[in-house]
Parts: C-alpha cells; structure tokens; sequence
C-alpha cells in the first residue's frame, strides 16, 4: 500500500515538474519575443542609419545627414523615463502578462508605420516629423519591453538558476541586433544604391508587424508570474490600493539612483559596441558595409553564445562580482581596443570586436537579474523600468549621437572609448554603493522561498 502512495506521490510530483518546466518555457518564449522585435528595429535603424538619413532628410553632407537621422533616434529615447513610469505602473498593478501584450502590440505596430513612410522627396518636412512621431511612439511603448521581460522571466526563474534564466533576455535583444544584421546585409549586398533608398530599407520595418502579432498572441495566453498573483492576493485580502510608483519614490528612491547608475554601463557599451559600430568601421575606418556588418554578425554571435555562461557564472559567484568585474575591464581595456580598432588591420579588428563582446556579456548577462533582485515585489516592474530606461534615455541612445559627434570635434577615431571609460568609473561608482541596499532588503529568493 505504502509502495502504491509512493508511486503514485512520484508520479504527481512529475507530473507537477513536467507542468512547470512547460510553463516557464512558454514564459521564456513570452519574454523572448518583444525584446527580440523591439532590438531588431533598432537594429534595422542602426544598420540603415545613412539610407534613412539621405531619405527623410533635405540634402547635405553625409554627416549632416547622418547626425539627423542619429538625433531622431536619440530623441526617441525622450519618452523612455515617462514610459518606464507608465508600464511599471501598470505592470505592477494589473499584471506583468497586462503589460507586456500592449506594449509589443504597441511597439510593432509603430515601427511597421515606419516601413510605409514616404520620404523627404516626396512630402518635405512632413517626413522627418513623421519618423520622429513613429519612432516617439516605438520608444514610449518600447520602455515597457526590457524591464518587463526582466521582472517577468526573473519571477518566473527557479531561484538557483535565475540568471542563467534570465539572461535569455538579453540574449533576445542581441538575437534581435542579429537577425537584423541578417536582414540588412543581403540587402545592401545585391540591391542597388536605388532600389535601397527607394523600397529596400523598409522591408526590416514592415517584418515588425507580423512579428508583434505573435508575441502578442504568445503572452496572452500565459499566466502571470506566481510571486506577482501571491502579492496580488494578498493586497486584495487586506483591501489595500496600491499605487506602485508612490512607493517606489517614497521608499526606495536610493535604490533607483544606484539601479540607474550601473544601467548607464549598459547603456552605453550596448548601443556603442552592437548597433554603432557597423557605422563606425564604414564611416571612421573606411570598411565596406558589407565587411563592418559581418564583423558585427560575428561580435553578435559571439555575445548570444556567451552571455547564458556568464548568466550563470553569477548564479554560482553572484551579482556584484560580476559586475564589478566588467566595470573594471571596460576601464582598463576601452582605450586599448578602440585603438587597436584604428589601425584598420581586419583580423585585430574582429579580436578586438571578440573581447569587447565577452566584457559586454559579463556586465549584461547579470544586469536583468541584478536589477530585478533590487526590488520589492510591489514595485520591481516600476523599480526597473524607471532605472534601466532613464540610463537609456540619457545616455543610450544618445551614445551614437555622442561618438559621432566627438569623433568631429576631436579628429580622433578612438574618441568614444574615453566616453565608455567614464561611464564605466560612474558604473563602477554605483556597484560599490549597491552594498547598502543589497543588506536593506530581503532577496527575490527569499520572496519566491516564503
């Protein structure tokens, strides 16, 4: 009798596993897919960056042209700090699931207006401001991606594999960058200057739409993280109105100055190293597009492959080590590299790309989890997105913007390296003050294990 309760216990208790290995791959595939479109369009915008410029813009110099189309793209990052506000609202009180289905739909339905924009040629000033509401718009909705797919994977996570888990998310937006990359390449490969301006940049844009409608169908048809319908539960017993972003200004706004802090790395290195620099190696080192795309191919394929080792290297060695460590080595090595990069030789180039990828993966194959685990239940959606998307919006999408333009002024290829240098000390300045609120505060593992 006590051997049949024993195998029938046995097979629950499988059954029971087999249930949740089921659910948290489909919360995986939920929180792949927004992150993989939103980075694919930035990509696509990053990659395209100088057709864009030449399409919605009156003509110029090459450079006039391509800060324009870069000042679009950092302007669009404005709204960013106010939809991180907006989502971490709503993620927090209605729901992570909620949040993340508008969001993508959102998100995609704007950069699929992109691709049917007609160009400067043929409405004039009409066309940049056009681009400039799309990509608002695509940015307002985008902050709710990132942080969402964090705090959504992160709750999701068995807390011993957390951010091995969790580092899917950033692996989503490389394979984004990637598949972008893909896409462009054979464009500019067998399309001619005219086919590309008129019609052959708008078929990365239009790919969104599709896309969105399946992340969207995906996520609806999942259920919320169990530690956000725990708390949910809760509140409803003791009919409390909840009002997430009161409280995270309340009480933790020291935790969103420090979360901000370490984001600024991110920020910075990501779009300077995985979306700039295909510009970069054509404009400053005198690449052909083609050969900077593969060399951004490879540097991509490098930081996917790397980034789940290093997501559960800070399983087994934790957070702050591991972050420290890649503050440090963008410190040390950012100057070498760029300059390494400078002298133009291919083979060093793509070594260099290499190692800037591996530090890249070590910061940001932490960084959603960190992030996550420094907040409270109640206001983790906000707490993220307010951090990771106002270091996004002030010095993210800005970092093109800023490379290009202290390249001009300086005369020197090697200029961003000593902008990725500071926000690095400022990084690193942030980790050693994340000490404090790492000892105020129970972990999202002692939340998941109460």
């Amino acid at each position: 009798m006590r051997t049949s309760d024993s195998g029938d216990q046995s097979s629950d208790s499988g059954d029971q596993s087999d249930e949740q290995h089921r659910v948290l791959r489909k919360a995986a595939g939920a929180s792949f897919i927004g992150n993989f479109i939103e980075w694919f369009d930035y990509a696509s915008y990053g990659y395209l960056a100088a057709v864009i410029g030449s399409v919605f813009f009156p003509k110029s110099d090459e450079t006039a042209q391509l800060l324009s189309a870069f000042a679009i793209f950092a302007l669009s990052f404005v709204l960013r700090p106010i939809g991180a506000v907006v989502w971490g609202a709503w993620g927090d009180r209605y729901g992570r699931r909620w949040a993340l289905s508008w969001s993508i739909l959102i998100m995609s339905g704007s950069t699929f207006l992109i691709g049917v924009l007609p160009g400067y040629s043929a409405i004039g000033i009409f066309a940049p401001l056009a681009l400039f509401l799309l990509r608002m718009i695509q940015g307002f909705s985008a902050s709710g991606e990132y942080a969402g797919a964090g705090t959504f994977l992160a709750e999701y996570a068995p807390p011993k594999h957390r951010g091995l888990y969790t580092s899917l998310v950033p692996a989503s937006t490389a394979a984004g960058l990637l598949f972008g990359n893909v896409i462009v390449m054979p464009l500019q490969g067998f399309l001619d200057e005219a086919d590309m301006h008129s019609w052959g940049w708008r078929i990365p844009f239009l790919l969104a739409g599709p896309l969105g409608l399946i992340g969207r169908y995906i996520r609806i048809h999942l259920e919320d993280s169990p530690v956000f319908n725990e708390m949910s539960q809760k509140a409803e017993k003791k009919s409390k109105h909840r009002v997430p972003l009161k409280t995270l200004l309340r009480s933790h706004r020291k935790r969103v100055a420090i979360t901000f802090g370490v984001a600024c790395l991110n920020a910075v290195a990501f779009y300077l190293l995985l979306t700039y620099m295909p510009t970069y190696f054509e404009k400053q080192l005198g690449i052909e597009a083609t050969h900077a795309e593969a060399i951004s191919a490879g540097t991509l394929a490098v930081y996917i492959v790397a980034i789940f080792f290093m997501g559960k290297i800070s399983d087994m060695f934790g957070r702050r080590r591991m972050l420290v460590g890649a503050c440090l080595a963008f410190i040390v090595l950012s100057i070498p590299l760029f300059w390494v990069m400078e002298q133009g030789n291919v083979v060093m180039i793509v070594a260099a790309e290499a190692v800037f990828a591996l530090i890249l993966t070590a910061n940001d194959g932490t960084l959603a989890t960190f992030l996550a685990e420094s907040f409270p239940t109640e206001v983790r959606y906000s707490g993220f997105a307010l951090s990771f998307n106002s270091a996004n919006a002030l010095v993210g999408g800005t970092a093109p913007l800023v490379a290009t333009w202290l390249i001009k002024v300086t005369g020197t290829a090697i200029a961003p390296a000593f902008y990725l240098t500071c926000i690095s000390v400022l990084a690193l300045g942030a980790m050693c003050a994340s000490r404090s609120i790492a000892r105020e505060s129970a972990s999202l593992a002692e939340e998941n294990d109460a």
